[in-house]
């Protein structure tokens, strides 16, 4: 029992903060720009990102000279223009035939569903549950995922244009202040690491 309570917990903590029923405003607006969104592809992808720094992360990124709050920080850069792109109905990020097939990898599965957000506390979930526990949280989130993205054609159906650009200006607005708390959080932690540094 007391081993489902702690499952339960991991994949809460997963599930809100990969937050794929949130995101499924921002995905249907770019499938009605004519994107491909490719639900196995957006899965597989966004999973291998996850394991890869729950395994690898933190060595491969030392190796560059990269810290996580770094990372973290170019991805709510990415997540600000996203969520100005929402709100206001600009287009930062350029479409043509030729590369519309790779929305799914770039920004739905990073930093959309993988994002700097989601991976952070999954590498910090490490400190908290064993390894077991995070794997099959991490899979039955990404199995929600998977069939999220799959239904989201059936979603835009049973939701009005008017009602959907309501909804994804409020998740944009949402989105927005998520990624400037993203920021405003790493920037000060690369700060405080670099003064302890100096300091040293």
């Amino acid at each position: 029992m007391q081993d489902i309570r702690v499952l339960c917990t991991c994949f809460m903590v997963l599930f809100s903060i990969i937050d794929v029923i949130g995101n499924a405003p921002i995905i249907i607006g770019y499938k009605k720009k004519g994107d491909i969104i490719n639900p196995t592809k957006v899965t597989l992808f966004s999973l291998v990102i996850f394991l890869f720094f729950i395994f690898l992360g933190n060595f491969i990124l030392n190796t560059f000279g990269i810290d996580l709050y770094t990372f973290s920080l170019a991805g709510s850069i990415i997540l600000f223009f996203i969520s100005l792109e929402m709100i206001l109905g600009i287009e930062f990020y350029k479409r043509d035939k030729s590369t519309s097939a790779q929305v799914s990898i770039i920004p739905i599965s990073f930093p959309l569903i993988a994002g700097p957000g989601s991976v952070t506390t999954l590498v910090s979930l490490k400190k908290n549950y064993d390894l077991q526990t995070i794997l099959i949280s991490l899979i039955l989130n990404i199995i929600i995922v998977y069939f999220v993205i799959k239904k989201i054609s059936e979603i835009e159906n049973h939701i009005s244009n008017d009602n959907l650009n309501i909804i994804k200006k409020v998740f944009g607005i949402i989105l927005l202040s998520y990624s400037i708390k993203l920021f405003g959080r790493n920037i000060c932690n690369i700060f405080n690491t670099e003064s302890v540094i100096t300091i040293v």
